[in-house]
This record gives C-alpha cells, structure tokens and sequence, in this order.
C-alpha cells in the first residue's frame, strides 16, 4: 500500500514519502530540474497526481470495505485538507457510497461560553470551544437512523443556528468531517471504533537540496499558504509569516500529538510543484522590504525556490491539491 492502510500498520508518511520519489526516480532538486528541462514536466505532473488518485482510490476502499460511516480528517495547515475531502467524496460516490461534508467548526459553542487564552482572547482552536457533547450526541443519532437536525454556525453573530438541515443516513452514507481536532480521541468520545475511519494528512518529499540537506515540509507549507492568503485573503507574505509562529504553536499542541491515532495516511506533497509555484511565490517575497523583520525569511525562502526550475500550471489538473493554494481548482475552496 502507497499511502494508506488501517489498524495497527500504518505505513509512516517519510516512508511513503520515499517509496514515491524511488518509484518517480527522483529524490533530488537536480534530478527535478533535469526531467523538466529535458521535457518531461507534464509527464511527472500526470505521474504525481495519479499516484495520489491510486492513494485516494485506496483509502476509500478501505472505508468501504469497513463499512464506516463516519470519516474524519486531520493534518496541520496547508496540507490540502479540503481538496482531498473533495476528492475522497467523489471516489466514495463513484463506489456507490454517499457521502456528506459536515464542518466541525459548525459545533462550535456559542461566542460567549468559549474559552480565552493566556491574553484573554477567544481560543477557537482549543478542544473547549467545540461542544464536544452535542457533536457526539448528533454522531450516536446518526448512526442509529435517526433523523438529525444539523446545526450550522454564525461567525457573525457569534451562535448556533438551526436553518432546517435535517440529515438521515443509511447504510450507503458516509459523513465526512474535517478539523483540526478530529484526530483527538476526545472529539468523538461517544463513538466506537469501528464506527470511525480517522485520516491524516500531511505534505511530505524527499528532495534533498544538496548532499544530506532535504528539503522542509515546513516551508513548503509556509510557501502554499503564503500564495494562498495572497489569493483569497489579500494577506502579504509579512503577515503570513508574522503568524506563522503561531500557527505551528497550535499545530504542535492540537495536530501532531494525535497523527499516530489515524487509521490512514495521505500524503499530498506533489514533486513538482516547487517548479509550478515558483512564478506565483517569487513576486511576493520580493515585496518584503528590506527594513522588514520578515525580510531574512523572505530571502532564505526566495533563495531557495530559484533552485528550482520553472513549469507553467497550465498542465496542473484542475482537481488537483496545488490548486487549493495557486486557485483555478473545479472545487469550491
């Protein structure tokens, strides 16, 4: 199995990571450059992406063959959670399962019983600010047939609202659920086993830049973020990486302790989209300036895509994980 199995075994995403650059025949920058230069850029394009629809195409196998109807979904920022819940669905529904997106963030408790951080600001990201007792009490429901009215929240407002969005599964429905916390065994204490199928979902290569140095699933989640808050938050690179900190803070605290809790693994690293970002990345790190506290982050970012060499995104699928963070995706992000 490439990226996945259940139980016990599960295959480690850096093992996986390697099995794919050995089967690509490339574990190198240079290598990377030499296939793009010499032409075959498309063909690694078709190459990655097909090798993550034979992973999906398997994890979805397993659902199904488990007969789990509650799958749900974890990793740290960037790692194109939502994409691959898109793509999950679509191969669930092609094996003649239905499945359902629900948002953990819909079970959030209402703006004035969430907890406050060490500053006295709201923490949405801790466990505490999901009502973990209704989520679960909906989840029992469900599975028992029963029909369930499914909250939704209002980030303005601050509450929980019921707008009339009644669901009822049977045994053909899968209800897929994303979140940060969804790994945790807390968030769905009420729920056996077997009645759940737990995903990570994380980017990982084995690209090394030069002798022993590989390159960093860390940066290369800060460089799809970063083009992604450009595009649809209107966020520059300084902002991003301001928070960024941040962001790795709640990963290490609410993510990662939790990754060995999964049933399955993904790993949504592309080998060639280093080339492809490198025209979308390149002109918003040159707008950090010099007197910026971001501005030596931003050369070290900058100095390390112009290893790459350049392919045009024309050839990226459109369902496919890079297009979550470059935009031009068929899914609604």
């Amino acid at each position: 199995m490439d990226a996945n199995t259940t139980g016990n075994s599960v295959v480690s995403l850096k093992e996986n990571a390697k099995e794919w650059a050995k089967k690509v025949g490339i574990d190198s920058i240079a290598e990377l450059n030499n296939m793009i230069k010499s032409g075959k850029g498309l063909e690694l394009i078709l190459i990655c992406e097909a090798m993550q629809q034979n992973a999906i195409y398997e994890i979805a196998g397993n659902i199904v063959k488990h007969n789990t109807h509650i799958v749900l979904i974890a990793g740290p920022s960037s790692a194109g959670k939502t994409t691959f819940s898109h793509r999950l669905g679509i191969q669930l529904r092609a094996m003649g399962m239905r499945p359902h997106a629900i948002a953990a963030d819909n079970y959030f408790v209402n703006r004035e019983d969430n907890p406050k951080d060490e500053t006295g600001n709201y923490d949405f990201e801790c466990i505490e600010a999901v009502d973990l007792k209704l989520l679960n009490e909906d989840m029992v429901r469900l599975l028992m047939g029963k029909r369930v009215e499914m909250p939704e929240f209002n980030f303005k407002t601050g509450k929980r609202e019921y707008n009339g969005n009644y669901l009822k599964i049977d045994k053909n429905d899968v209800i897929i659920m994303e979140g940060i916390h969804s790994l945790n065994p807390e968030m769905t204490y009420l729920l056996g086993a077997d009645d759940k199928f737990k995903i990570y979902i994380s980017p990982l290569n084995q690209l090394y830049i030069d002798g022993n140095t590989k390159v960093s699933t860390m940066d290369s989640r800060l460089l799809r973020r970063m083009i992604r808050d450009h595009r649809t938050r209107g966020n520059d690179v300084e902002k991003t990486l301001l928070m960024w900190k941040s962001v790795r803070k709640g990963e290490e605290k609410y993510i990662f302790p939790y990754e060995n809790e999964a049933d399955a693994m993904f790993n949504s690293g592309l080998l060639y989209e280093y080339a492809v970002i490198k025209p979308y990345i390149l002109p918003l790190l040159d707008y950090v300036p010099a007197g910026s506290p971001c501005y030596q982050d931003a050369e070290r970012l900058k100095a390390f895509v112009n290893r790459f060499e350049e392919f045009a995104s024309d050839y990226v699928p459109l369902n496919s994980i890079l297009r979550e963070f470059i935009g031009g995706g068929c899914f609604k992000i």
